[in-house]
């Protein structure tokens, strides 16, 4: 739900803080005061592109922050997980945009991206307007919103079809991956052989490269190591060494030793430099006798490491890859190698589930058309309390496709539904996209979202405007399709309809200011004296006047009773 909209320099808006409620909020006032600005401010934090004309004159950026109560919302909470944000009830969007073109996003305090924007926006708000809804006329989108008013029934089945599907591609990958024809088989052997031979007579181990290295640079420098380890010997150990030295000075302070703790302690301290000093010539010792007793030659070490440097060119950056695409190698060529059993296995299953499949698209047909009827039928009964008794609509699936007729391509069934639709009487119905008029339009999408308003995991409607071209008796049904709809999620309605004033659970004027120096738009929250008072300008009707007042009373009394 949204709970707060800041807007600072977007147009004619210099500053602005809206909050909303929820149920219905309904943004009235006059023509030309700014209202489309709102809308538009909410559209460029949901992702919308952004131009220049956006900046209010005189400006260098604008910005626009908007906050989302999530806590009831399990998509959301899904996303904080998958892209690795901490979870918040709260959602904070804000985004800015610069004169020199550049712009910012953040979701709660985090630089995102604009589709990461969108991934999150597209879960929160529905945007409805004289343009945005117009996308109810791909066929895509109505099969969509046919689909969520079946409910778990068509998801469970949708799941079904999408898990069978997977499988199905997956073995016709691993059927397409069996080597084609005989002669492309023989040549993928012939290569499969060679690399195989190449890397098992090879035989390189984990950490080979490395050791090879190490010897390298002993034989490469091996005169100079010998006369360092030499020297370090006798240092120690030849005459007047560090050794002999070192044995008359313990020689010496052990006399004194057990005089005080202090001569005890340098008597220590000589005693540990001599089991030192014979650990180095040890090692040293050691080292020597490695180095003298090596098996190895340069050349053959030059030419080992030549080896492993062009296999790890070939197959893998090191011995690990290299072993793995041999083993990969090796099943490879198992499988070209008893190419007719596992591709007659293959096709067995292949066509297994095929026939899975299909089962599962002719079941999805007949819930999606058991629903159609079911949703058509209620649809119908919502246009005709909307002033269009005679409207027709009817959603139409084509032709059955048989089992030799289908073509496997999709998780989500055969099915391509499309709406038809006619208003008046005597005339054929025909796609809605062919016939249908902005007043109609309107009507008809709030037929549609009476009735799928329950089954929406989205939690805000936003609709500018939908009910241009509405008056008289049938602007009170809108107002009360707003009402109902204002029951299951928040609706945000920018409308000139006294009726759907009436029926707001928040009412926000959006007025013009103007000065010597510049015009300027603002919102009020109206008390209920306000909306009294905004009703009674949208009726056409005079402030002071009592039957004005009182009309305005009514309407408002008779929206109260409807919720």
């Amino acid at each position: 739900m949204l709970e707060k909209l800041i807007i600072k320099n977007v147009a004619l808006i210099e500053s602005v803080e809206i909050d909303f409620k929820s149920g219905l909020n309904v943004l009235s006032g006059e023509t030309g005061a700014g209202k489309s600005v709102i809308l538009e401010s909410l559209n460029f934090a949901l992702g919308a592109k952004a131009d220049r004309s956006l900046i209010r004159s005189g400006a260098t950026e604008c910005s626009v922050s908007a906050v989302f109560s999530v806590k009831n919302n399990d998509a959301v909470k899904s996303e904080y997980l998958e892209n690795g944000f901490d979870y918040d009830e709260l959602l904070v969007v804000s985004r800015k945009f610069s004169l020199d073109g550049k712009s910012t996003i953040r979701l709660n305090g985090e630089v995102v991206s604009a589709s990461m924007l969108k991934k999150f926006t597209s879960l929160l708000v529905d945007v409805h307007g004289q343009s945005e809804h117009y996308s109810l006329l791909k066929t895509l989108n109505q099969l969509k919103l046919l689909d969520s008013f079946g409910g778990n029934e068509i998801k469970t089945a949708k799941a079904k079809t999408s898990e069978l599907f997977s499988e199905y591609r997956k073995t016709i990958g691993e059927l397409n991956g069996l080597g084609g024809d005989e002669s492309q088989r023989l040549l993928r052997l012939d290569i499969l052989n060679y690399q195989i031979k190449e890397i098992s007579d090879a035989n390189v181990k984990a950490g080979e490269e490395t050791e090879l290295l190490a010897i390298r640079q002993n034989l490469l420098y091996a005169e100079r190591i010998s006369t360092a380890l030499n020297a370090v010997k006798e240092a120690i150990n030849g005459e007047n060494g560090a050794g002999d030295i070192l044995s008359l000075l313990i020689k010496n302070t052990a006399q004194i030793s057990g005089i005080n703790e202090e001569y005890g302690k340098l008597f220590e301290r000589i005693n540990d430099v001599y089991a030192e000093c014979s650990d180095i010539s040890d090692t040293a010792s050691e080292l020597l006798d490695m180095l003298d007793s090596s098996s190895y030659n340069l050349e053959e070490v030059e030419e080992r490491l030549d080896l492993i440097k062009s296999l790890k060119r070939k197959y893998g950056a090191d011995a690990e890859e290299i072993n793995e695409f041999l083993e990969n190698a090796v099943k490879e060529r198992e499988r070209l190698l008893n190419f007719n059993e596992i591709a007659a296995e293959l096709l067995v299953k292949k066509e297994k589930l095929e026939k899975e499949l299909y089962k599962n698209y002719i079941l999805l047909r007949s819930l999606r058309k058991k629903y159609a009827e079911d949703f058509s039928f209620k649809v119908k009964n919502e246009l005709k309390t909307l002033g269009m008794a005679n409207a027709q609509f009817v959603i139409e699936f084509g032709k059955d496709i048989s089992f030799e007729q289908c073509k496997f391509d999709s998780a989500n069934g055969i099915d391509s539904p499309e709406f038809f639709f006619s208003a008046n009487l005597g005339e054929p119905v025909k796609p809605l996209s062919e016939i249908i008029s902005g007043g109609e339009m309107s009507r008809f999408m709030l037929a549609i979202k009476a009735q799928t308003a329950a089954y929406n995991d989205i939690d805000t409607f936003v609709f500018d405007e939908i009910d241009a071209g509405i008056s008289g008796k049938t602007a009170g049904v809108v107002a009360e399709k707003f009402i109902a709809i204002s029951k299951k999620v928040q609706v945000i309605a920018i409308t000139h309809l006294p009726q759907i004033s009436a029926a707001a659970d928040n009412n926000l004027l959006i007025e013009k200011h103007e000065t010597a120096e510049k015009t300027i738009t603002k919102v009020v929250c109206l008390d209920e004296k306000g909306k009294l008072s905004e009703i009674i300008r949208l009726v056409g009707g005079d402030e002071k006047s009592e039957s004005s007042i009182k009309h305005a009373k009514e309407m408002i009394e008779k929206a109260k009773a409807l919720k």
